[in-house]
């Protein structure tokens, strides 16, 4: 398969295995926890705070995960299992639609939250035809390659909806970390919570 990557350092051992974890075991446990958070965010339960609290959450980590999905799941896809280039253009438009409808609700309390969430379950259905194909022709060290890249790349990554933005690399390499920047600083000055982790912590009074 042809991947678009750097190449791996010299070395005289051709078994060489880098280090890291392998794309579709970062997909997998993202996805597991979307599914939860869009549990989490429909749960009747919750108290308008801590809603608010879990959608911010989810809100970041969809951001995050399409744009690395789109930087370098999607290209590995098209040049290992060209077959799939036509579920890979829908769902780049899919993508776009999940930000768009991330971007418009209105708050926690916006009745379309809940479709919102099944789109995020649909999302995590649908990739299943894209990983588990790619995962059954590329190398082991090629699958973490990409993971290394991925985890870059959500590093960087825009941590709210921004379905405007170039969704195929090159230009989507290059607007996402500068918008991503943005994103962040809006982040730190309003206290905005972006992780799970963040969850732990106790819901503001």
């Amino acid at each position: 398969m042809t991947v678009p990557l750097p190449p791996l350092p010299p070395t005289a051992d051709d078994t060489y295995r880098p280090g890291g974890r392998s794309l579709a075991d970062i997909v997998d446990r993202e996805h597991r926890q979307l599914c939860e958070l869009a549990d989490r965010v429909t749960d009747a339960d919750l108290t308008p705070q801590r809603r608010r609290e879990v959608l911010d959450v989810l809100t970041a980590a969809v951001s995050r995960h399409l744009s690395a999905e789109e930087q370098y799941l999607f290209p590995a896809v098209r040049a290992a299992v060209p077959e799939s280039a036509e579920l890979v253009d829908r769902e780049i438009e899919a993508d776009a639609a999940l930000l768009t409808a991330l971007k418009g609700l209105s708050g926690a309390d916006d009745p379309t939250l809940v479709e919102v969430a099944e789109r995020v379950r649909r999302h995590v259905s649908r990739l299943t035809a894209l990983v588990g194909p790619l995962r059954e022709v590329a190398t082991d060290a090629e699958l973490i390659r990409l993971g290394n890249r991925w985890q870059i790349a959500e590093e960087a990554a825009p941590t709210r909806p921004h379905p405007g933005t170039p969704a195929t690399p090159p230009w989507n390499k290059i607007v996402e970390p500068a918008v991503g920047v943005v994103d962040k600083l809006r982040d730190a000055v309003t206290g905005r919570r972006t992780q799970l982790s963040d969850l732990e912590r106790r819901p503001k009074s």
